[in-house]
């Protein structure tokens, strides 16, 4: 696991976009593993402004996001589908089809679970996931607990992380259930990065970093990963042992 830390979010950002256009232009079909949520919106910021300076195209490229709520209406607007379209995908050239996401309206979500994974690893498997970190530790919807060889899966929301959720649903109640990326199809991925923005984020991210690689932190599978990069801005990189010089 390698570890960058930038003095803002702005900067760490525009790392993690610079990343995602080297890969597409060595390898314009890649498949990218996406979070929605606040933690990716200012690389997706910053991947729309360079694919509008022509810098950038993701017209053969594809997405997968990693999860998606069970239990609103497709077209409600905390749906990530919904959500990581109106941040990113509607602003830049995927062609229709290739970024996907979980079909909440599907009538059997387990059965739906499993043909996610399928799709996925009919599309070769992702070449770069993209994640964010819970305050739980959860990367995707793996809650603690959930094994490091889990696979794409109806899972039930951890209470904190609900109550985490309550600001993007206001009066309405948080969904109990979500299908999720397993912990090993993410480890599956070819270059896992893993992005953390704030000092609320700095106690897990210290533990998923030096402590054990373990379920009750699922973020710390990351450890094993053979190419897994963890970009910070100072404020959560604040709970780290400090480098010896």
């Amino acid at each position: 696991m390698q570890i960058a830390t930038f003095p803002t979010a702005e900067l760490a950002a525009a790392h993690v976009a610079g990343l995602v256009v080297d890969l597409l232009r060595g390898r314009p079909d890649a498949v990218l593993g996406l979070p929605a949520g606040n933690t990716p919106l200012p690389v997706y910021t910053e991947l729309i402004r360079r694919r509008r300076a022509g810098e950038v195209s993701f017209a053969r490229a594809r997405a997968f996001i990693l999860d998606e709520y069970l239990g609103l209406p497709p077209d409600h607007p905390a749906t990530f589908r919904r959500m990581t379209s109106e941040a990113f995908f509607d602003h830049v050239d995927f062609q229709a089809g290739y970024a996907r996401a979980p079909e909440i309206g599907a009538g059997d979500p387990k059965l739906e679970a499993t043909h996610y994974e399928a799709r996925i690893v009919a599309a070769g498997g992702l070449d770069l996931a993209l994640l964010g970190i819970g305050s739980n530790g959860h990367i995707a919807f793996n809650e603690p607990g959930a094994t490091f060889d889990s696979r794409s899966r109806v899972i039930t929301l951890a209470d904190d992380t609900r109550r985490a959720l309550l600001p993007s649903f206001g009066a309405e109640p948080v969904p109990t259930q979500a299908i999720t990326m397993g912990i090993g199809t993410i480890l599956d991925a070819r270059r896992c990065v893993l992005i953390a923005f704030g000092a609320g984020k700095a106690d897990i991210v210290a533990r998923a970093i030096e402590g054990p690689a373990t379920a009750q932190v699922p973020a710390s599978s990351l450890q094993i990963h053979p190419d897994a990069l963890v970009v910070l801005d100072e404020a959560a990189a604040s709970r780290l042992t400090p480098s010896q010089p």
